[in-house]
């Protein structure tokens, strides 16, 4: 039983781990970033605001992100 309770409780953790979200509070509006097995956020975002010339709100840098493994939520 105590084995069971170990591996459902490891289970439930490796379910949540993969799923991040993120909150850019440097914008007004809250843009929600949301990942799942996706490359480090702040990483990420360097390089697409580098490749799309730090415009954050463009399809290309949306693009880029979503390569990395990030997707924009709705706000």
């Amino acid at each position: 039983m105590k084995r069971l309770l170990v591996l459902a409780t490891l289970a439930a953790a490796l379910m949540t781990s993969a799923c991040v979200t993120v909150i850019d509070a440097g914008h007004d509006d809250h843009v929600g970033w949301h990942g799942q097995n996706a490359a480090p956020f702040d990483g990420a975002r360097a390089d697409c605001r580098a490749r799309t010339g730090r415009n954050e709100r463009s399809d290309a840098f949306a693009a880029c992100m979503a390569e990395k493994g990030w997707t924009r939520g709705e706000h």
